[in-house]
């Protein structure tokens, strides 16, 4: 495990670099991420760069023994430069136009901003493409964040008719795609498309779907612009630093081409931001669950990012940001306390991180950012992220042993950028979102200690003795064709609610639902609906525990094929199974709760041969890494844990490293 930090060198005087660097290497630190934000003083003005600050602060930091990870600068265009090109300048859906100040205020679709985006990428590279010092390069930073994925400009109107003559071929292919004879909407001209803001009223849902998928394509296109100068022209890993589980890209998309993805961890300020996204309707989403230390934040939300991070390559990833500190974008920002930063570093390792960067060394003295900590304090001296940063120096040696081990769990859910978009668009109910509901599924498994991996339509289904697709709203036929051949292989299968309704340019199947999962899931969903707060239909099944009320959503299925495993109160079908081949698919009509989800799931695991670890309390968490299990505890509170039969002291914040099953230690 590689720990890391990011530094600012033009933040600072120089006489304090080599201090810095010294204090960052005794603390046990071998990486620095430098100069993503640093566009002007790389060029102070058009064709005029300065080098010679950035030279030396490489110096500085190599000659320490310090390797380099280097940004493009791209984020952050100098004020010249949008004063001399303003139409750059974003616009948001409500027609008004970015001013300069902040970040991320230009559109990537923008000729300008690209020509000039390209060439500071390329002097950058020749500059220190063939420096040996530099390890590998983030390219710009956090695509998407601020509300910046999707512009609505002249730039981004003449692009998305260009995408959509791509995509449809011709006008009457997208008139047909797009339902547009509802409401006279019908196109005979390009030129009549408009970007779906918020000068049209009630948005056509195709063609604001169409309008997420172009401004994802449009940044990932930006992304691959500068890919192609890095790998041209560098040795070095190319990458750049997502954030968990941001919604507005598509970040399967923005991964493939990456050599590896890094993310931004923020425990703190990602609880406050998702949990009201996530928890379950009623369960005082407004507030930080009490359950966990103030200063942990919310550990499952934390895993979930983990695991889509994880998902996004199936492979190990980097924090590239890991909160250190207290930040300054949540709405109460804690301080943290002792050992703080060290559980969250080793629940990053945990997860299948390999190396993890704290941002950042030393908080500024200016500008937006002064409330946010790093590893120092203000005045330079060590903060108490840094003193946890020492405390782990002599757990190095064993964080290196577990980070060999690989990460493989034995249970995959589907994402799909498509469906949580078309149901953002249409959600039916207010408080309906897809992340919530895959969120409920996530947070039963781990309370069971069992690990789960997030991954792509594209993802390979083969290692997984279980896949749920608790939405599978609108699929196509290579995807249904690709979950019968890993049923028939002998994988089970667990397709939920609101599955199968809308063809791919998000228009209502006119099949019998679930539309293209109806051969598959041996069902034809004959009625649904959402249900209003307080009423229910009891419900019945043949899995212990399954039981209780049908509620905020039901769908009554009528088998074909399938066979009957739980039924509402009236007698109809609720849960069904469908054997295909040497697997099993299971049917849910309703959007359980999440008691119904524990005994669903336990059921699941039972009968796809998956040992439940352990029965965790709120606040814990498990994972195994090769021959490795992890317990971690983000409350204040003492616990006792049985994992495989063995009892387990858990302390409060603190983390028990079990070699085996036979040998618990702590992990200090």
């Amino acid at each position: 495990m590689r720990l890391g930090v990011c530094y600012y060198p033009e933040h600072w005087p120089e006489a304090r670099w080599a201090v810095d660097a010294r204090m960052m290497v005794e603390s046990g630190l071998s990486i620095v991420r430098i100069a993503e934000f640093a566009w002007v003083r790389m060029e102070p003005a058009l064709g005029e760069y300065d080098w010679g600050w950035l030279d030396r602060a490489i110096d500085v930091l190599s000659e320490a023994g310090l390797q380099i990870v280097l940004g493009t600068p791209t984020a952050t265009p100098p004020a010249w430069l949008t004063q001399q090109h303003p139409q750059m300048l974003r616009v948001d859906a409500n027609g008004r136009r970015r001013k300069h100040g902040s970040r991320r205020q230009c559109c990537l679709n923008d000729a300008d901003y690209r020509r000039h985006s390209t060439r500071i990428v390329e002097a950058l590279v020749q500059r220190y493409g063939a420096d040996h010092r530099i390890i590998g390069w983030q390219i710009d930073n956090e695509f998407g964040g601020g509300g910046t994925a999707r512009c609505y400009c002249p730039n981004c109107a003449t692009a998305f008719r260009v995408w959509l003559r791509k995509r449809y071929g011709s006008l009457p292919a997208l008139n047909e795609d797009w339902g547009t004879v509802f409401w006279s909407q019908t196109y005979n001209d390009w030129q009549q498309i408009q970007v779906p803001d918020e000068a049209i009223d009630k948005h056509n849902p195709s063609q604001a779907l169409d309008y997420y998928r172009f401004s994802s394509d449009s940044t990932v296109d930006y992304q691959q612009l500068q890919i192609d100068i890095l790998e041209r022209s560098t040795k070095g890993f190319v990458t750049t630093n997502f954030m968990g589980l941001y919604r507005d890209l598509d970040q399967f998309d923005l991964a493939q081409p990456l050599d590896f993805i890094t993310w931004d961890s923020y425990p703190t300020g990602n609880s406050g931001r998702w949990r009201m996204l996530l928890y379950p309707p009623g369960v005082n989403a407004d507030q930080n669950n009490p359950v966990y230390a103030y200063d942990a934040g919310d550990a499952i939300i934390t895993s979930m990012a983990h695991a889509l991070m994880r998902g996004l390559k199936d492979k190990p990833f980097w924090i590239m940001e890991q909160q250190c500190g207290l930040i300054n974008w949540g709405d109460i920002n804690t301080g943290i306390r002792p050992g703080t930063t060290r559980l969250w570093t080793w629940h990053a390792l945990a997860e299948g991180a390999n190396t993890c960067i704290y941002f950042r060394w030393r908080p500024t003295l200016f500008a937006q950012e002064q409330y946010h900590s790093g590893l120092l304090r203000h005045d330079g001296q060590a903060a108490q992220g840094l003193r946890d940063v020492h405390d782990m120096q002599g757990e190095r040696e064993l964080m290196a042993q577990v980070v060999q081990e690989p990460f493989r769990p034995k249970v995959a859910m589907l994402v799909r950028y498509d469906d949580l978009w078309a149901l953002e668009l249409q959600p039916q109910r207010k408080d309906y979102h897809y992340l919530r509901h895959y969120f409920l599924y996530y947070m039963t498994l781990m309370k069971m200690g069992v690990a789960v991996n997030l991954l792509p339509e594209t993802g390979d289904l083969s290692p997984y003795a279980l896949v749920l697709a608790p939405t599978l709203h609108m699929p196509d036929d290579a995807l249904v064709g690709k979950l019968t051949r890993y049923v028939q292989s002998g994988g089970t299968l667990l397709v939920g609610v609101r599955s199968g309704f809308k063809t791919t340019s998000n228009l209502v199947t006119d099949q019998p639902l679930p539309g293209l999962l109806r051969q598959l899931t041996g069902v034809t969903i004959s009625s649904w609906q959402a249900l209003p707060d307080g009423f229910g239909l009891n419900v019945q099944a043949d899995v212990p525990g399954l039981l209780g009320q049908a509620t905020y959503w039901f769908e009554i299925l009528e088998p074909q094929e399938a066979s009957v495993v739980g039924r509402y109160e009236d007698g109809r079908a609720a849960l069904t199974s469908n054997e295909v081949g040497s697997g099993i698919v299971y049917t849910l009509g309703w959007y359980p709760d999440p008691q119904q989800a524990r005994a669903l799931l336990s059921f699941l695991c039972y009968e796809a041969g998956l040992s439940i670890q352990a029965n965790l309390p709120d606040g814990l968490l498990y994972f195994q890494r090769g021959r490795y299990q992890l317990l971690l505890n983000f409350t204040d509170e003492m616990h006792d844990v049985v994992v495989d039969g063995l009892q387990v002291r858990l302390p409060a914040r603190d983390l028990v490293l079990l070699s085996g099953l036979k040998d618990p230690t702590r992990s200090g």
